[in-house]
């Protein structure tokens, strides 16, 4: 396919971002990841609102209210069903983004937030606890789209030196989603009986604003011509997201990717898994993001206030240091983003992940020693702290910039759906589990996790290469010249052991086995 020579004055790739750039990045963020990180906080306020309104619920119904486990049990499903419901939703990633596109299947993906949100915010005025489940599941689905489609979209528009930068506000938005319902969830504001349905369907107002301007911005370059093959309309995306720039050499970087590709149709799953010489990207993007839920963050999260209490902290106070945490997530995401370009992905991810490790050990040491020195509480709180800003710093988000620049455009989606589906599994699981746990292990439970993240680490250390500043073409370089690196090791040790064995089925220059000869 020839590709007509289009120059733009200048010659290089921008090394500034361009505001049509920062502005998708922000918009797709805002309306679709930062809904992740509300939702994942915004039941925490309500929850005995919410328990109140569905045992009225159930007595209006049946004349009989619920026991304190049922009431339990049905507030632990409306939480949970958002983790399902993300499932669903990496599931579907790979069949949307081949037929809608990236920027499609946010803009088509929108309609989940409207049909939630009305379910939730009318669900007290219909008496219905059964719209608030459904409500919370159908976010997640949407949750569970956006979380892997935004990162994807963003790392295909951006520039190989802004890929890293680009790739980690949504992580960053997520933080502020989380802040966002901590905030607002304070007795002064929203976290009031009677509000709480307007604080479930608040999800409403990002979407909105992403409906009416996301729609104006071009899809991704890199899925026009690779996939679509329409070289007018990459063309002009790559003049709205560029300023001074050869457009040429971007899109003769794209055709040598497209050239790479035995087949520009996109992988399935099972194809991506059967695929040797993508082995490693799959080993590694399933390691890293199950790691970054494996890493006690999400239990570290769910028992915050019960350390704070621990800590001494008085009780009405509490929902004011959880939001201090907050304002800590958003402040190590910024330095993560605006760091990552000048460090690199590795050094933030062996960082994020050995100091969460470090911090993990450190929780074990203080509540085995708060009960004999008074000043271990304050120890545990700080180690919380350094949890939190660790994972916020970059395993929060460089696992799914990863999962983008790991993969060619023919098996990206793919890659999507199985890190997002890992990444899901491993939350529900966590969540799950990590209460058993921490009965059979009591404060011992946090060394698993200091585990945990010490074999990510070393995993990125030895085996992940840098990817700053490279096209998606030269990562898969890369990484086949470690794998074969990798077999030309382990053949070498074969030959040595079974040195008569090898040259009875190898072949000769003349292709006539060896051990004929």
């Amino acid at each position: 396919m020839k590709v007509v020579m289009f120059f733009i004055p200048g010659g290089e790739i921008p090394k500034h971002l361009t505001l049509s750039l920062l502005a998708v990045a922000l918009l797709a963020s805002f309306g679709s990841s930062m809904l992740y990180g509300y939702n994942l906080a915004v039941v925490n306020s309500p929850a005995d609102y919410i328990k109140d309104f569905y045992n009225r619920t159930v007595v209006g119904r049946n004349g009989t209210s619920l026991d304190e486990e049922a009431l339990t049990l049905m507030y632990s499903l409306t939480v949970s069903v958002f983790a399902v419901g993300g499932l669903v939703g990496s599931l579907m990633v790979g069949i949307l983004v081949t037929r809608f596109g990236r920027k499609g299947t946010l803009v088509n993906s929108t309609v989940l937030v409207f049909i939630a949100g009305a379910l939730m915010g009318f669900s007290r005025t219909c008496a219905s606890l059964e719209m608030v489940i459904i409500g919370r599941f159908i976010t997640g689905i949407h949750s569970g789209i956006s979380l892997s489609v935004v990162p994807m979209y963003l790392g295909e528009i951006a520039p190989k030196n802004l890929r890293g930068f680009l790739g980690l506000i949504p992580s960053i938005f997520i933080c502020i989603g989380v802040f966002t319902a901590q905030i607002l969830g304070l007795h002064e504001l929203l976290g009031k009986e009677e509000h709480w349905p307007l604080f479930l369907s608040l999800v409403i107002g990002p979407t909105f604003v992403q409906l009416l301007l996301l729609p104006w911005f071009p899809e991704s370059p890199r899925y026009l011509l690779i996939e679509k093959r329409n070289v007018h309309a990459t063309i002009t995306a790559l003049k709205w997201y560029r300023a001074k720039c050869n457009i040429q050499s971007e899109i003769e970087e794209m055709q040598e990717e497209q050239r790479s590709l035995s087949s520009v149709d996109t992988v399935s799953v099972l194809e991506l898994l059967m695929d040797r010489s993508v082995r490693w990207q799959v080993i590694s993007i399933i390691v890293v993001n199950m790691g970054m839920q494996l890493s006690g963050i999400d239990a570290i999260w769910f028992y915050t206030n019960a350390i704070f209490e621990n800590a001494g902290i008085p009780t009405p106070q509490i929902q004011y240091t959880t939001v201090g945490t907050g304002a800590i997530e958003v402040i190590a995401g910024l330095i993560g983003g605006f760091t990552i370009e000048r460090l690199g992905r590795r050094p933030l991810m062996i960082g994020g992940f050995s100091f969460m490790g470090i911090c993990c050990a450190g929780i074990t040491l203080s509540l085995i020693l708060q009960a004999h020195v008074p000043f271990m509480r304050y120890i545990s709180v700080g180690c919380v702290i350094g949890i939190i800003a660790g994972f916020c710093i970059g395993p929060a988000g460089v696992p799914f910039l990863m999962t983008a620049e790991l993969f060619k455009q023919s098996h990206r989606p793919a890659a999507y759906t199985v890190a997002g589906s890992l990444n899901w599994v491993s939350n529900f699981t966590v969540g799950f589990v990590f209460p058993f746990l921490q009965m059979s292990a009591g404060a011992f439970c946090y060394l698993v996790f200091c585990g945990i993240c010490a074999a990510v680490a070393a995993y990125v250390y030895f085996i992940i290469p840098e990817t700053k500043n490279k096209t998606f073409v030269e990562i898969s370089q890369l990484f086949a010249s470690k794998e074969s690196m990798i077999n030309g090791h382990l053949k070498l040790k074969k030959m040595n052991g079974y040195g008569t064995l090898e040259n009875a089925n190898t072949k000769g220059e003349d292709g006539v086995k060896t051990g004929e000869k």
